[in-house]
């Protein structure tokens, strides 16, 4: 792929990995340019020669040669080596359910955008495009499995049950995020870009340490997932759990969705190299996957997963999407990207993959989609009413749940807001409130 997203022409693609191990890309062979030049820079016969300087490798981090596939973008069943056996007990029923998830998710991710666009939320970050990585990897999950998610995990966590209406308390200001962790393995989301890297490596640490891993108990036996994005890999914080994943054989799946923009930073400014190449260095397999394809998706994660929990460590997945909505509602994608880019991808539309193969099995009757429509229908006013109903949190409820247990620091702000917050006029009063 170029920076551009749209196909380049290359040297024969390698073949797809036969192990998680396996990390494809090619010979070496010069990235494709950048519109500054840098691309072009890495590939100069100087820099190549450079002593202790690893030759690029071909295509890049957006390079697509190789990735494991199941369904293809006109969703044709394709055959893998390793990866069928993850999804020959999936029925016409199981991928109607990741069908009906993938369009449900989306719905909330359009109405959740309109609402903000009416002043309903402070903000929203989309999943737009993401459904597939997402749903697929979300249904490879075990009960006991726990998820640490960044900020637009949608897809996963209404795959794990929380209901989206309490994700949306967080963007409208509400709460820091209203559902129960533990009661649905799925964290709270974090704002903070990569942090919760290190905080499932640690938790993945836990559950070894608790001696929930190879015991040979399917329903005891865990693992631990964190997402997070291609941007997120700049930060040292995705580099130190690495570090800490790899020398305690953490059961930790470090997910990767490379939607190919760190807000408006394209991936190629930020490696010469897939983003999943980086895993190998710290001791770590990895795995790229088509992260529009929402059965590889579900079959790399599963076996990523059994691997975790059979104590054999950690494994890096980089799921290749792509964005399709802007980083957030304050974002303006079309000031740093084409759009004959997004309409490549738009080609590429994971829910319309899913949708081309039930059909071409004479698996999607009328009567599902009907229903699903409807479902869609009453879910978006379910939405757009509970949204309007959660009212809005008093200025002083910012100092509450800030600690687990009481802190003076804490309790001296408050007292000092409080203060702060009586000495106005009430207006309507003609006194001090």
């Amino acid at each position: 792929m170029s920076s551009s997203g749209l196909p380049y022409a290359s040297a024969a693609a390698p073949a797809a990995p036969s192990s998680p191990a396996a990390i494809p890309g090619g010979s070496a062979a010069a990235p494709v340019p950048t519109t500054d030049g840098r691309a072009a820079a890495l590939s100069s016969p100087a820099r190549a020669s450079a002593p202790g300087v690893l030759p690029a490798v071909e295509g890049g981090p957006l390079a697509d040669e190789g990735l494991v596939q199941l369904l293809t973008p006109s969703g044709e069943r394709v055959s893998h080596p390793e990866y069928d056996a993850y999804v020959a007990h999936l029925t016409d029923d199981d991928l109607r359910a990741m069908y009906r998830d993938m369009v449900l998710t989306r719905r909330f991710d359009t109405e959740a955008t309109a609402l903000q666009r009416q002043g309903e939320l402070a903000l929203f970050a989309q999943a737009l495009g993401q459904e597939a990585a997402q749903v697929g990897s979300g249904r490879a999950l075990k009960p006991q499995d726990h998820v640490f998610p960044s900020y637009r995990e949608h897809g996963v966590a209404h795959v794990r049950g929380v209901e989206l209406t309490q994700v949306l308390r967080l963007f409208r200001g509400v709460d820091h995020g209203g559902w129960d962790p533990v009661a649905h393995g799925f964290h709270l989301y974090t704002l903070v870009i990569g942090s919760h890297a290190l905080h499932a490596t640690g938790y993945a640490m836990g559950v070894q340490r608790d001696g929930l891993v190879g015991t040979g108990d399917d329903e005891r036996d865990t693992a631990v997932v964190a997402y997070f994005g291609d941007g997120a890999t700049s930060q040292g914080d995705v580099s130190e759990a690495l570090v800490f994943a790899a020398v305690n054989q953490a059961p930790v799946v470090l997910f990767c969705q490379n939607n190919q923009w760190a807000i408006s930073e394209p991936t190629t400014r930020q490696a010469a190299a897939p983003i999943a190449a980086r895993a190998p260095g710290f001791g770590i397999p990895a795995v790229r996957v088509d992260g529009n394809d929402v059965l590889a998706s579900y079959a790399v994660t599963a076996a990523a997963l059994e691997r975790a929990r059979r104590g054999d460590g950690p494994t890096f997945v980089e799921a290749f999407t792509y964005r399709m909505g802007a980083h957030t509602t304050s974002d303006d994608p079309s000031r740093y990207r084409s759009s004959e880019q997004e309409e490549h991808w738009r080609r590429r539309d994971p829910i319309d993959r899913l949708r081309t193969h039930l059909e071409a099995r004479g698996a999607l009757p009328a009567t599902f989609v009907d229903g699903l429509q409807a479902e869609a229908d009453a879910f978006g006013e379910h939405l757009r009413t509970a949204v309007r109903a959660m009212g809005h949190p008093s200025a002083a409820s910012m100092f509450e749940h800030v600690y687990a247990t009481p802190h003076a620091g804490v309790e001296a702000d408050r007292t000092w807001f409080e203060t702060y917050e009586s000495s106005f006029l009430d207006a309507r009063e003609g006194s001090h409130r």
